[in-house]
């Protein structure tokens, strides 16, 4: 079978409208999200409930601050979305690539991109895991107070 009647038979299998429609039915979900996130501050406390993990604990772990920063992101000020959470951005570009090669993939009329398992091999993974464990340890010494979110 040769590239054509692979897509051909891609395609019949996933319709068209399916493919475009569920990427961007969750980019307007996520933009939803983003517009509650502007008007609704999480710098308030208790306004989104709770870190269980901070609760928990007592320390910071990697997504504190995440939603401040987006919060952040809404009204413009750069700045302190990354004093809020450095990996924001890292995650939010990886995010964005892989939707925009979903959409891509959906008005193509073929299947959403792999699952993140798929693409990295089990080794970056691990390294992946180890710099959140790395990250949350560092962000709740004296010395990485700077990474503790505002």
């Amino acid at each position: 079978m040769d590239t054509a009647q692979a897509l051909d038979a891609e395609s019949a299998a996933h319709p068209r409208w399916l493919s475009a429609g569920l990427p961007l039915l969750a980019g307007a979900a996520v933009a939803g999200g983003l517009v509650l996130l502007h008007f609704r501050d999480p710098h308030v406390q208790g306004s989104y409930g709770i870190c269980p993990f901070k609760e928990l604990t007592g320390w910071w772990c990697p997504g504190c601050g995440g939603l401040r920063g987006l919060h952040n992101l809404t009204e413009g000020h750069v700045l302190d979305a990354i004093h809020s959470n450095i990996l924001l951005f890292p995650l939010l570009l990886g995010f964005l690539a892989w939707w925009g090669t979903w959409v891509v993939r959906g008005f193509q009329g073929r299947t959403p991109p792999p699952r993140l398992p798929q693409v990295l091999p089990k080794s970056a993974l691990w390294v992946t895991v180890a710099l959140l464990v790395f990250y949350t340890v560092l962000r709740n010494t004296p010395w990485g107070s700077w990474l503790a979110p505002v």
